[in-house]
C-alpha cells in the first residue's frame, strides 16, 4: 500500500506536469434532438453526449423552478444508482445497460451537476444533496423499496437517505466510499484540496476531471473522446465547477454530519449490503476503510479489484451488475 506522503506527491507532481489550462473551456452546445422519455416535454439537454454510450432518455423533476435530472430504465425492483465527484449519471452507464431487462433502474444527476440545473444560491453542500436525493425518491417517484448503490460522495449522500428510511431499504451495495467522521488519508486529500492553490486548480482549469478523474479511470475510458467529453462537458464555465471544489472540501468540512450519519449506519445492518473495492485507490478503498465497512457488515460479501481505481463505476461495472443481480434474486426468493 502507497503512504500518505506517497499520495500527496502524487497530487502535487501532477501539479507541476499539468498543462496550463487557465481560462480553457469546454463550450455547451445544447442538444437539438430532443431526447426525453416524456414526449410532451420540450426540454433540451445542456450539452450533446453520445448516445451509444448513454442511449438513455431523459426524465426532468421539477422543484423550486430547477430542474433535476434522471433515468428512469425497465420494470421490476428499483435500483438506485447515486454518484459522487466531479461525474453524474453517466458514470453508471454500463451497470444501466445490463439491468434494464431485470429490474428498474434510477440513476439521476445531482444539482450543478450532469444535465441537471443549479439551484439558486446553492452552496454545495452535502446536507443540500440529500434534500434533492430525498425530494427525488422520496416525493416525487414515491419509491416504497429500493436497492441503493453507493461510490464516494454517493455514499455519505445516498446512505442518508437510506437511513432516513430504513424501512424502504431492500439491500446496499457499498463501493470507495466512507459514511464517517474522516481519518488519516481522506483528511490529507481533503486538506490538499482546500487550499488556495488546489481550489484555483479545480475552478480555473477543471482540475478535477481533466487530471485527477482522467488519471484514475482505467485507459480504455480516459483515451476515449466520447467518454472524456461526456465528464467534462457539464463543468463549461469556472463557475459550472464549483460543486467539483466543494465536494473535497466538504469531506472535513462536513466532519460533524458524517459523524450523525456513522451513528444511523445501524439501521442497516440486517439488510443485505455487498462491498466492493478498487484497490488503485487506498484513500477511499484503504485498508482501514475497508475493515470499517467490514466492521459494519461482517456477513457482506466482498469483492476486491485489483485492477479498479476509485471509480469502480467506470471501472468494472461488471462488479456491480454480479452484486446487483445476486442481492436481486436472494429479494425474488
Amino acid at each position: 500500500m502507497k503512504t500518505s506522503s506517497n499520495i500527496l506527491n502524487k497530487i502535487v507532481l501532477t501539479l507541476v506536469l499539468a498543462v496550463v489550462m487557465v481560462g480553457y473551456t469546454q463550450a455547451q452546445t445544447p442538444d437539438p434532438l430532443i431526447f426525453n422519455k416524456d414526449e410532451t416535454n420540450q426540454k433540451q439537454r445542456p450539452f450533446i453526449v453520445d448516445k451509444e454510450e448513454y442511449p438513455f432518455k431523459s426524465n426532468w423533476f421539477e422543484k423550486d423552478g430547477t430542474s433535476m435530472h434522471y433515468i428512469d430504465e425497465g420494470e421490476g425492483i428499483p435500483i438506485v444508482l447515486t454518484h459522487g465527484n466531479p461525474d453524474w449519471s453517466f458514470l453508471n452507464r454500463n451497470i444501466i445497460k445490463e439491468l434494464t431487462g431485470e429490474a428498474r433502474v434510477i440513476a439521476y444527476d445531482l444539482p450543478g451537476f450532469g444535465f441537471s440545473e443549479t439551484p439558486k444560491d446553492y452552496d454545495f453542500t452535502p446536507q443540500e444533496h440529500v434534500e434533492w436525493i430525498s425530494a427525488l425518491l422520496i416525493e416525487h417517484l414515491k419509491l416504497d423499496k429500493f436497492i441503493i448503490v453507493v461510490q464516494d460522495w454517493g455514499g455519505p449522500t445516498g446512505l442518508s437517505v437510506a437511513t432516513s428510511h430504513p424501512d424502504k431499504v431492500l439491500g446496499v451495495v457499498i463501493s470507495n466510499t466512507w459514511a464517517w467522521k474522516p481519518e488519516g488519508k481522506l483528511v490529507e486529500f481533503s486538506m490538499m484540496m482546500r487550499s488556495s492553490e488546489m481550489e484555483s486548480k479545480v475552478m480555473e482549469e477543471n482540475f478535477f476531471v481533466t487530471r485527477l478523474m482522467r488519471g484514475s479511470i482505467k485507459k480504455e475510458s480516459s483515451s476515449n473522446k466520447a467518454i472524456m467529453d461526456a465528464y467534462e462537458m457539464p463543468f463549461p464555465t469556472k463557475e459550472s465547477r464549483k460543486g467539483t471544489a466543494v465536494f473535497p472540501q466538504q469531506i472535513t468540512l462536513a466532519s460533524d454530519w458524517l459523524g450523525e450519519l456513522e451513528s444511523k449506519l445501524s439501521t442497516l445492518q440486517e439488510k443485505p449490503v455487498e462491498l466492493i473495492f478498487g484497490l488503485k485507490d487506498d484513500v477511499a478503498a484503504s485498508q482501514y476503510i475497508q475493515d470499517k465497512w467490514r466492521s459494519y457488515f461482517p456477513k457482506a460479501p466482498v469483492q476486491l479489484l485489483p485492477d479498479a481505481g476509485h471509480f469502480t463505476q467506470e471501472d468494472s461495472p461488471e462488479s456491480f451488475v454480479f452484486s446487483l443481480r445476486r442481492l436481486i434474486n436472494n429479494i425474488k426468493k
